[in-house]
């Protein structure tokens, strides 16, 4: 199986819909949204998606076990296919809230939490979490994890195969100091095989995916499926579909129609525009592209010609 990983002010739902057609198997998962926010900030709007979209799953964030329930209770009334809890974001402010990659140190209460998200009955819940943090980062502590957590209810992981270091490094610094670690995931598979459990982390070519689907139930990608939406599609070939070879332009002005659709509906262009920024990545032509996209004065006069002046600097059949 093939997912695209949660990541604040990345996965947002025109990202998703642009990742959909890239690669019509793969699971697409919100931005983490905080139990805090829609109970409290009334923010349910950060639920809405795109019927395209499915199989989608949204990941939230919180340690309240009867405030993620609800939470749950609410996505899976609204059609999400998954509901997943976040254990493994390791920045400051997820940190101050007591939730994120520091709920490793605490299984019972994630133990607590997801087995009032599985007592809603009504869909799948998974965590997503990492090998460990600093100070508990052992295979020892980790299957303990893993085991207390998929007693309570849970037969979904996303691992991603770095420990968290909360004190002295910030989300980005989390993202390449800590070694991977691939074998200690895939450890952890052959210690719980009835478990579901996928990698994430420093998947970034096709080959690279097909050596951890020798083993792992699935592969996450993260910035390396916004920056070369491309991979996904190889991927989803290589599992699904081999006859899948879609025309970049055909893909490209597909979302180009359904980015107009929203700007007419009062999306502003820029959210619209950046998840196309990687898009051709790697073309002839790739840098005038984004450039043309990145144009600060059109962007904030709103002119959607921006779109096919921007393709004509790599699709030839665009000029």
């Amino acid at each position: 199986m093939l997912y695209v990983a949660p990541m604040m002010a990345w996965t947002d739902r025109h990202c998703r819909y642009l990742h959909r057609l890239f690669a019509p198997s793969a699971q697409l998962f919100t931005e983490m949204v905080t139990t805090g926010a829609l109970l409290h900030g009334n923010q349910w709007h950060q639920l809405d998606y795109n019927p395209e979209e499915h199989p989608v799953a949204l990941q939230l964030g919180g340690n309240d076990p009867d405030a993620l329930a609800r939470c749950t209770k609410r996505a899976f009334e609204l059609g999400y296919d998954e509901v997943n809890l976040n254990v493994g974001c390791p920045s400051d402010r997820v940190q101050n809230g007591a939730f994120g990659a520091c709920l490793m140190k605490a299984p019972d209460l994630v133990a607590a939490c997801v087995e009032k998200m599985v007592e809603i009955g009504e869909g799948t819940v998974s965590v997503k979490c990492r090998l460990g943090v600093d100070g508990a980062d052992s295979d020892e502590f980790l299957h303990h994890f893993i085991d207390r957590v998929s007693k309570a209810g849970c037969q979904k992981f996303y691992v991603h195969a770095r420990i968290a270091i909360l004190s002295g490094l910030s989300p980005a610094q989390n993202r390449e100091i800590p070694p991977l670690q691939p074998q200690r995931v895939k450890h952890l598979k052959s210690s719980f095989p009835d478990l579901d459990i996928s990698i994430n982390g420093g998947i970034t070519t096709l080959d690279g995916a097909v050596d951890h689907l020798n083993w792992a139930d699935g592969v996450m990608l993260g910035r390396a499926a916004y920056h070369d939406p491309g991979l996904l599609t190889e991927i989803h070939r290589y599992l699904v579909d081999q006859s899948f070879f879609p025309n970049k332009l055909d893909i490209l002005s597909t979302y180009a129609e359904y980015a107009q659709v929203q700007f007419s509906q009062g999306v502003r262009l820029q959210p619209l525009i950046k998840p196309l920024l990687g898009a051709c990545n790697g073309m002839p032509g790739a840098r005038k592209f984004r450039r043309t996209l990145s144009d600060h004065r059109r962007l904030q006069q709103g002119d959607t010609q921006v779109f096919s002046d921007a393709f004509s600097h790599v699709f030839r059949e665009a000029a």
